[in-house]
């Protein structure tokens, strides 16, 4: 088991070091220079503008080589340091992310977490009643196969604009300031019911597919038979089809959680939400390198805590695992 721990450790380590020197590298194969686009949007007079560039260029850390630049992030991020942002300068990278992080979590835990367990709850009753199956389920796999963003749009439409339940755009009025009021709070909850909703639906049908087929692929297994053989009653042989059913499941609920950070880009977008996935456009659109870097930084750090959380269950759960381990 020792072993077998190290071994993952070692794996997450270099995963870490593979995928921080991608997200170091990607925002400078983009085209264009930030101190430029930072300049242009700012419309700096020619004379003021080389002085300018210098300057900037020098506190960005973007005067010196590559190879340089590159150690000054590892440096930098063993410091909880991840630079100034270019397109919202002088604010921190951290501060940026940290203000955007809760409505990331507002949004996206309740949406994945609910739409499990009903999914879960729906599939599973569904893999068990005919009439149903036929009938009802069906409408799930339109779910699924639905786009965030095409949902989104539509719900944005009929029940933002046509009927004017909803608002369609940020997280809270815009003339309101972030507080603990009642006011605040009615506001909050309303401009997040629509994103809610979009990913709530959309998961649900998917969450609902993968447990009905899992259950129904458990039911044909040796051992459903084999149970079913010795005169086991049904609803046992159906409680060790959900508990195995259950695994794959819990590895899928595991990796959405872990991109909670990364916001959900499309859904954020339409609604001009402002999570991670919102600001993370922002960034690429206005080629802040060290915004870039941090939320990209954020979303590694998330999936991989997912997938070690992942092995951690896999073996309470699983006694499977547990005997693997111990035979490595």
């Amino acid at each position: 088991m020792k072993r077998y721990f190290s071994r993952k450790v070692f794996i997450y380590i270099l995963t870490f070091f593979l995928a921080v020197t991608i997200d170091w590298l990607v925002p400078r194969f983009m085209p264009g220079n930030p101190v430029q686009n930072m300049l242009s949007r700012a419309s700096i007079q020619s004379d003021a503008a080389e002085v300018m560039r210098g300057y900037y260029t020098k506190a960005f850390g973007l005067d010196v080589p590559l190879w340089q630049q590159y150690l000054n992030f590892w440096q930098a991020i063993f410091h909880g340091d991840l630079g100034v942002s270019v397109y919202m300068f002088p604010e921190k990278v951290t501060n940026v992310i940290f203000r955007a992080v809760p409505y990331d979590l507002a949004l996206l835990v309740p949406s994945v977490l609910l739409s499990w367990i009903a999914g879960n709850k729906f599939g599973a009753f569904a893999a068990r009643s005919r009439w149903l199956d036929n009938t009802i389920l069906p409408i799930t796999y339109l779910l699924r196969a639905t786009p965030y963003m095409w949902l989104a749009i539509l719900m944005a439409w009929s029940l933002g604009i046509v009927w004017g339940i909803f608002p369609i755009s940020g997280a809270y009025s815009f003339s309101m300031q972030p507080s603990f009021s009642f006011a605040f709070l009615v506001s909050f909850l309303r401009h997040w019911f629509l994103p809610f909703a979009s990913l709530f639906i959309v998961q649900f049908g998917g969450w609902a597919i993968g447990m009905r087929n899992m259950i129904i692929y458990e039911l044909e297994e040796d051992y459903s038979h084999y149970l079913e053989s010795l005169g086991a009653p049904r609803s046992l042989v159906r409680k060790y089809a959900f508990r195995n059913a259950m695994l794959p499941q819990i590895t899928g609920l595991a990796l959405r959680l872990g991109q909670v950070v990364a916001g959900a880009l499309a859904t954020e977008i339409v609604f001009s939400y402002p999570g991670i996935g919102y600001l993370l456009l922002q960034a690429i659109n206005n080629q802040d390198y060290f915004l870039i870097q941090g939320c990209f930084l954020f979303i590694v750090i998330g999936v991989l805590l997912a997938n070690f959380i992942i092995d951690v269950v896999y073996v309470i759960v699983d006694p499977r695992t547990r005997q693997g381990m111990e035979g490595t």
